[in-house]
């Protein structure tokens, strides 16, 4: 009688199929983990279509970025735009604005302790620039010996900075106009229904408006704010561009010194709201504040 020998046991691990499809999963799971960790490294999307970003600006097609500024003559700048041998500089226009009358206050979770309900009146109609002042408006001005120079320098198409609140008023005078009160500025801001944002009442991503680029969250390392205009999304329905980025603007008030608006300097959503009022000292310039003006 034959003795069979012992069989193996071939049944201790698993199965070819089943350790392929471990490895398979396994691998997905890795190349997940991989693209997360890539977005989130990676700054958000933020310059709009003919733009490209360079760290914490965006320039136009032909440009590098050196020291924050855009560095070198575009290949071609976006509509409403003109061409420059430094830039590109967007065509000034003013936006009419209604009579109105707006109440402002906390209904924003976020605006507790931060704005006092009241009723916002403008009682004649006004007209507002659609942009910020820019380097190369304020140049004209200075050419004219009715301006003080700033105190900083900036590319033609960026917003004015470094200005005083008193060379801001000059500037205005000399335009033909006034700055803006503060409530006047509300208004041409939140609209007559009130709203959060210039644009509506969501929506504070980083392709809405320049924001966030000094330390974050939309990008780092921002020396001063992208052209004005740049960031066609932060535009009210009238047409009022950059109330919620680029530079914080003067604006007159009870007590001097009140800025309105975000900046690219800006880390929160909370500073894009058209609530949102901060106080400077008057007499210093700041690399974060600009202004625009208002015409009967």
């Amino acid at each position: 009688m034959k003795t069979e020998p012992p069989r193996r046991n071939t049944r201790l691990g698993p199965s070819t199929k089943t350790t392929s499809w471990l490895v398979a999963v396994a691998g997905a799971l890795l190349l997940l983990v991989l693209f997360v960790g890539h977005r989130h490294a990676a700054p958000p999307s933020r310059c709009p279509d003919g733009l490209v970003a360079h760290g914490g600006r965006c320039c136009a097609p032909g440009q590098l970025a050196k020291s924050g500024k855009c560095i070198g003559k575009p290949k071609g700048c976006p509509a409403g735009f003109s061409l420059r041998e430094q830039g590109c500089v967007a065509r000034p226009s003013l936006v009419p604005i209604p009579s109105a009358t707006i109440r402002i206050g906390p209904g924003d979770w976020e605006a507790q302790g931060q704005v006092v309900a009241r009723d916002v009146v403008v009682a004649s109609p006004f007209r507002i620039d659609a942009l910020e002042v820019t380097f190369d408006r304020y140049a004209a001005c200075v050419a004219a010996h009715a301006c003080e120079p700033t105190a900083h320098d900036g590319e033609p198409g960026q917003p004015v900075a470094g200005v005083t609140l008193s060379q801001a008023i000059a500037f205005c005078h000399w335009a033909g106009g006034t700055l803006p009160s503060e409530d006047q500025w509300i208004v041409a801001s939140a609209g007559p229904r009130a709203r959060r944002y210039p644009w509506g009442d969501s929506g504070a991503v980083c392709r809405r408006a320049n924001w966030g680029t000094l330390a974050g969250p939309c990008a780092h390392g921002a020396r001063g704010p992208d052209w004005a205009g740049a960031i066609e999304l932060d535009r009210t329905p009238e047409g009022v561009l950059g109330l919620s980025g680029g530079v914080s603007e003067w604006v007159r008030a009870t007590e001097p010194g009140v800025v309105r608006g975000g900046s690219y300097r800006s880390q929160l959503a909370s500073q894009l709201r058209t609530w949102w009022r901060e106080t400077r000292d008057p007499e210093r310039g700041y690399e974060d504040v600009g202004f625009r003006c208002v015409y009967p």
